[in-house]
């Protein structure tokens, strides 16, 4: 077995599913150098984790990627809510939820939209991509670790050939799973529920269950029958699904008990057709679980994704929240290594992201005893059902790489709306340029921090904005935004405001809680990190302050 030693890179990241791989994708579009290993040969098989929040696709379409994506999701493109029924071919059922965005109301708040994308689909899609920009080798894992004050030393191994190389990274970001070596070689602990549910989820081919499904084109359907209780999903619409079977190993139920024969039996008892042709050419067990990392980072190994926190399905949060994870992390790794970045900014990723999985963790749980998860056997509670475009977009940071931030506001809102705030995602709107190309704020955010100021009262701000760079080095793009500006903001007809609106000019200044002479510097993650909602008399010392705070300086 021969042993080579590698040159440095300045991230290694450990597991190329969808996190890492997202990680990677927004690493590389940042000009950071960085090698990603996987201990599989190849992308997920399996049809699962379809649900793309619209947080989701606003990162992938400043990724690049966007587009791409909905290609690879375009056959379950017309599938919307879901369905719960005592079996498919019986009369009751109702609708959990009809449509994800009826009326079409979320253009508003985003230019993105949900899109139904399963991970076997859309982890090729980000394959190709951040192998574009980054060294990206399967079939390799991460045998061991040391980390010092420099950097981290891993040992990887080649599974096809047994060599073995050492490579030494400035850091290490394990997005390796909930079943994390990383965090167990890091003796990091978890908090939370723990295990909720089990089930077991059979890919299966039946050719004339689309004859049964009809027109309802659901993105779930749960089946309450206990002979087939549990959660039908379409793969392609015509013959390919999956069907998520409650398993119970507290019973003494074991993987290998769950046969051919009895998921068969179990599939048909569930459509109500007692002689459905049924192919399984593969099952996998899975947990729902309500865990989260009780720290995010040790040294320099950082934890993103499911190494981090483990949720419920229902609501689509895990694998979302996950990949917000590495887009929080990308853009202050970057920072970091290029320079411009202080010491407390890597500090602030888990102060920002650990209250979001918490928060977020416990509106899956919540969400799947609403929906009365197949298998899932908790007591419905009263109150308010769990809302999804809160949990999805309205999440805030009281505290982290920020200034001004109101400590004491909840991390996940009862109800979303976009105002601006410090530590909220800056509000979507649609502007066009000198050009005339129309794109929305939200495009403008990902490679450094981004100073709004209304074109109207704003004239003091970019050279503000030079000299704070110059002191500092921290790259501030400045915008003036308005009539005569870089920028010119569409008519704001119903601004996705809550409460009233700030007294001075309409439309996007007061989207953003601006008046005139006033700005916003929005970090390169698109959230808002400093706001002087008024002039300020010295605009070089407030916005030094700023900078500052974000940059972790």
């Amino acid at each position: 077995m021969n042993t080579q030693m590698a040159d440095r890179v300045p991230v290694l990241i450990s597991g190329g599913s969808l996190v890492g791989l997202s990680a990677s994708l927004f690493l590389g579009r940042l000009g950071v150098p960085h090698l990603l290993v996987e201990r599989h040969a190849e992308t997920s098989r399996h049809p699962r984790g379809r649900g793309n929040n619209l947080r989701t696709m606003e990162l992938f379409r400043v990724a690049g990627v966007e587009e791409d994506v909905r290609a690879a999701a375009s056959v379950l493109a017309g599938n919307h809510g879901i369905l719960q029924a005592e079996t498919l071919s019986g009369g009751e059922q109702e609708w959990l939820f009809r449509e994800i965005d009826p009326g079409g109301g979320l253009a508003r708040f985003s230019p993105s939209g949900w899109c139904l994308c399963s991970q076997n689909d859309l982890e090729p899609v980000l394959l190709r991509h951040a192998a574009q920009r980054g060294d990206l080798r399967f079939n390799t894992e991460l045998v061991s670790f040391e980390q010092d004050a420099d950097g981290v030393t891993a040992l990887l191994r080649d599974r096809a050939t047994g060599e073995e190389r050492t490579v030494r990274a400035d850091y290490l970001l394990a997005a390796d799973g909930p079943r994390s070596p990383v965090r167990e070689r890091l003796g990091i602990g978890q908090s939370g529920r723990g295990d909720l549910f089990h089930n077991v989820s059979v890919t299966f081919r039946a050719k004339r269950l689309a004859e049964v499904v009809g027109d309802r084109l659901f993105i779930a359907c749960y089946l309450t029958d206990p002979a087939g209780a549990g959660a039908l999903l379409p793969v392609d619409n015509r013959e390919e699904w999956v069907f998520h079977l409650p398993w119970h190993p507290e019973r003494g139920e074991r993987v290998e008990d769950f046969t051919d024969a009895r998921c068969t039996a179990h599939i048909r008892a569930a459509a109500g057709v007692p002689d459905l042709d049924v192919e399984i050419p593969g099952r996998a067990p899975w947990h729902a679980a309500e865990r989260v990392a009780d720290r995010y980072s040790s040294g320099r190994v950082l934890l993103c994704g499911d190494s981090a926190h483990e949720m419920p399905p229902t609501g689509a949060f895990g694998s979302n929240t996950g990949i917000q994870d590495a887009h929080n992390l990308a853009w202050k790794l970057a920072a970091v290594l290029a320079g411009w970045g202080g010491p407390r900014l890597l500090e602030s990723y888990g102060a920002e992201r650990r209250p979001v999985a918490v928060q977020t963790a416990a509106r899956a749980a919540a969400r799947s005893v609403e929906h009365q998860h197949p298998g899932f056997d908790a007591a419905p509670v009263g109150g308010p059902r769990t809302n999804v475009l809160a949990v999805a977009l309205g999440y805030r940071y009281p505290e982290g790489a920020l200034v001004g931030a109101d400590a004491t506001a909840g991390v996940v809102p009862e109800r979303f709306a976009a105002t601006g705030e410090v530590g909220t995602r800056a509000p979507h709107l649609w502007l066009r340029d000198r050009d005339g190309r129309r794109l929305s704020t939200l495009d403008l955010f990902e490679c450094e921090p981004v100073l709004l100021a209304p074109a109207a009262g704003g004239g003091r701000w970019p050279e503000a904005a030079r000299t704070v760079t110059g002191e500092t080095g921290v790259p501030i793009r400045c915008l003036l935004v308005g009539e005569g500006g870089d920028l010119v903001p569409e008519p704001v007809p119903d601004a996705p405001v809550a409460g009233p609106r700030p007294a001075g000019p309409s439309g996007w200044p007061a989207v953003y809680g601006l008046r005139e002479g006033g700005a916003v510097l929005v970090r390169p993650d698109g959230f808002v990190g400093w706001r002087a909602g008024s002039p300020v008399g010295d605009p070089v010392a407030a916005l030094r302050v700023a900078v500052r705070g974000v940059a972790g300086l």
